[in-house]
């Protein structure tokens, strides 16, 4: 009988939960190692799509989900002043039916909560930073800040934009700051005092967007997100506070919609808004990049987590039945598959023009991560 294959995964973010989830499914025994002591709960929303829905329901996580997330009409774009329809895309049932699975608005800490539930607590291991990396006889052997070390048979690191596992495999790179940043939060619609905001809209203004959705079913919860420029600022942290009164000014004169809900909020996070240039490779024999740690994007398309989670789908495919001796082939399969999709991805977020105008979308929300051919 053939021995099971063992795998550690570098972070419990979204793309390393669902890669070890995924990995689960086809009788790998997974470790993840987090360098966080403890999970947060990030006052963020996300949209998730079609797409990643597919890989979410071949988790066993849809119906949760569903129960947990608010189902819009449509993602509908306005100018940032008259509130004139630009393009107003369509979800609800009848996207459902022509992508195959739901478009659903999520609290960030909904969607992490749901795929933690997905792998056993004790495969979990937190306060676990990544320090080396090296190959050996008898393995991959991971060496621990805190001490400990490990050894798998291969090694996936989903560590984020950050990633130390990329550093260590291909050497530090820097980060390209796009001269822009975000503010965003998540706050009880009751603030609103019976204010009735749309589904989901995206505010297009001459240098700046504001994006404001609900992110439970019952419309409980408010959260935008907004991108302006302001090229002197470089932190790049969930957790930073933001002023929330610069951030009303800056989208003075906006449509009423847009001023009622900042009026409303509380505080607001601010960070950088960054990504990378696509790498030329993202494995190193039995060690591969996933997600932000190999193709991090701006959150234009919101896609950013959608990829990392497509990304765990197509990983446990190419892993399948596969012994320690086979990794690197299929690590570079994984890459092949992947790298095209994740590439444009990059480049159309990048632009950020996705639905400004009638757009396209079949490409991103049709593709089914468990049968897309892979690479040969």
């Amino acid at each position: 009988m053939t021995k099971s294959l063992s795998v550690a995964i570098i972070g419990a973010g979204m793309g390393g939960l669902a890669s070890a989830a995924a990995l689960r499914r086809i009788g790998t025994k997974v470790t993840v190692y987090e360098q966080a002591a403890q999970f947060s709960r990030l006052g963020a929303g996300i949209q998730i799509g079609c797409n990643a829905m597919k890989v979410l329901r071949g988790l066993g996580l849809e119906q949760r989900l569903r129960q947990q997330s608010f189902y819009p009409r449509s993602w509908n774009n306005r100018d940032w002043r008259t509130g004139e329809v630009k393009f107003d895309m369509i979800f609800g049932e009848a996207a459902e039916q022509k992508f195959g699975a739901p478009y659903l608005l999520a609290h960030r800490g909904d969607l992490h909560a749901a795929l933690a539930s997905a792998v056993p607590p004790d495969c979990v291991k937190q306060d676990h930073k990544l320090v080396g990396l090296d190959e050996t006889g008898a393995g991959v052997r991971l060496t621990f800040a805190n001490g400990a070390t490990a050894v798998a048979d291969a090694v996936v690191a989903a560590d984020g934009v950050h990633s130390i596992a990329k550093d260590i495999m291909f050497g530090a790179s820097s980060l390209n700051y796009t001269g822009r940043i975000a503010y965003r939060t998540t706050f009880p619609a009751a603030l609103l005092n019976g204010y009735k905001i749309d589904d989901c809209t995206k505010w297009w203004g001459e240098d700046r967007h504001i994006v404001i959705y609900y992110v439970k079913p019952d419309r409980s919860e408010v959260y935008f997100v907004t991108s302006q420029p302001e090229p002197d600022f470089k932190i790049e942290s969930w957790s930073a506070k933001g002023d929330v009164r610069e951030l009303r000014t800056a989208f003075e004169g906006f449509d009423r919609q847009v001023e009622t809900v900042l009026a409303a909020c509380p505080d607001v996070h601010k960070w950088a808004l960054v990504d990378r240039d696509s790498l030329d490779r993202w494995s190193l024999g039995n060690v591969t990049l996933l997600g932000d740690s190999c193709h991090p994007m701006t959150p234009y398309m919101a896609q950013g987590a959608a990829m990392a989670i497509e990304d765990a789908a197509v990983l446990s495919r190419c892993l399948a039945g596969v012994d320690r001796d086979g990794v690197a082939n299929a690590f570079r399969r994984f890459e092949a598959s992947r790298k095209p999709r994740t590439s444009l991805v990059q480049q159309t977020s990048r632009t950020n023009t996705w639905l400004k105008d009638k757009t396209d979308t079949d490409w991103v929300y049709a593709y089914d991560a468990w049968t897309t051919p892979l690479a040969a």
